[in-house]
């Protein structure tokens, strides 16, 4: 998957959404603890305004994750829009073979 830079909100400000990458743990933690809620586990969607990361949502199971200081629910409503595009690339199989499915994707898109 590539990057979806979804361009310029009226503010001014660059959104892009992708896929969470190792280097983003320490962001999505301190994400998660201004939201009081846990660390979004497995493969996830980030959205990030100018550089910075603002919500997350798990491709898996559990709810977005979002800074409680900024308005993000139009972040939340793209990562959702973004993570139903994902599902649909997924085949739908037995529970083992979609979880390889999202290993594989997940590997092919970390780059």
């Amino acid at each position: 998957m590539r990057h979806m830079k979804t361009g310029r909100d009226p503010a001014g400000a660059e959104v892009t959404i992708r896929l969470a990458r190792p280097s983003d743990q320490r962001s999505l933690e301190r994400l998660a603890q201004l939201d009081s809620r846990s660390t979004p586990a497995g493969p996830v969607l980030v959205a990030e305004v100018d550089g910075e990361l603002r919500a997350a949502l798990p491709l898996g199971d559990g709810g977005p994750v979002a800074d409680p200081f900024v308005p993000t629910a139009p972040l939340i409503s793209l990562l959702a829009l973004r993570a139903a595009q994902v599902h649909q690339l997924i085949p739908r199989a037995a529970p083992t073979e979609r979880a390889r499915g999202k290993r594989q994707l997940s590997l092919a898109t970390s780059h």
